[in-house]
């Protein structure tokens, strides 16, 4: 099973020193990942409920004039400080960007790293971004599948074209070709029906987010994408990977199945139901505020955890 973990690309640590200090830690501790999350625009007004916090309010957790990096960009700054870590972004909304742009800048990020990106690919929740950025938030399913149809093309016959409803474009390249073959892997996001299908027809690997969940629900969510996958003729369905919430603690707490707190050997049984039900790949997100306390328990975990789970 491997680890990944969250960058502090937000807030007051969201800068150079910290995210190669940040980045080369991970690296150097052993974890196979490191994660840049993805936010255009804060709005000041917000209506849309943010889905993965209980209070539902996305402005308690980020204020609006709270600093944010663009995660691909970060990625880049990353592939030259690093050199072996993986580079994941959890997600890039993919009707944000029009996909020639992010072909083009996907695979610079995969030649320079030497081939070590991960596009985390999802299609958005926040409806005022999507109006801020003059993108149709009704249609972003519908632009998202024809952008994996996009780079399921570009990389896989020779001078690719594309005719569809939301983008069409004559034979042409993007090169160079990504480092992996036949392209960098694109891990889904998303837990909707429609997300889960969007999984089983296009993805590497289903890479839900759940704040709350046991290792059984998970288990069962994705049987339902392997049996997608399997009507729908792929050989290989998507791979299971997750992005998480973890916090250590010094004294033991009390367990429940759907959570990941604890002592180190709490943590180690709740992780192995994980991997015991298939996860590949679990990205690690520390929900501790300022950035030394952070780093401390992303080490804590390294030492202390990860090495029961390898």
């Amino acid at each position: 099973m491997k680890f990944g973990v969250f960058l502090p690309v937000s807030g007051k640590a969201a800068g150079s020193e910290v995210l190669t200090d940040a980045s080369q830690q991970a690296e150097g501790l052993g974890y196979d990942s490191v994660w840049a999350a993805e936010r255009l625009v804060n709005p000041y007004e917000m209506n849309t409920a943010y889905p993965y916090k209980e209070n539902q309010q996305w402005q308690s957790f980020v204020p609006p004039e709270v600093p944010f990096l663009e995660p691909l960009t970060v990625l880049s700054f990353l592939s030259g400080v690093t050199k072996k870590v993986g580079l994941g972004i959890s997600v890039a909304v993919l009707p944000y960007r029009h996909p020639l742009y992010t072909a083009r800048v996907a695979t610079s990020i995969d030649t320079l790293s030497k081939g070590r990106l991960i596009l985390g690919v999802g299609i958005g929740w926040m409806v005022e971004e999507f109006e801020s950025l003059n993108v149709d938030f009704h249609k972003r399913g519908a632009m998202s599948n024809e952008q994996l149809d996009i780079f399921n093309t570009l990389w896989s016959r020779p001078k690719p074209s594309f005719q569809g409803k939301f983008y069409k474009f004559p034979p042409l390249e993007v090169s160079p070709r990504p480092v992996q073959q036949p392209r960098f892997p694109i891990w889904t996001g998303g837990e909707s029906e429609a997300a889960v299908k969007r999984a089983a027809k296009y993805a590497d690997a289903w890479f839900s987010y759940h704040v709350k969940i046991s290792a059984k629900d998970l288990a069962d969510k994705y049987a339902n994408v392997k049996k997608i996958a399997t009507d729908l003729g792929r050989k290989q369905p998507p791979d299971l990977c997750c992005c998480r919430p973890i916090d250590i603690t010094d004294k033991p707490v009390p367990q429940n199945d759907e959570e990941l707190v604890g002592t180190a050997d709490q943590l180690i049984a709740s992780l192995k139901k994980f991997k015991d039900i298939g996860v590949q790949h679990m990205a690690l997100q520390f929900m501790v505020g300022r950035w030394p306390e952070r780093r401390a328990k992303i080490e804590r975990v390294a030492k202390e955890v990860l090495p029961a789970l390898r």
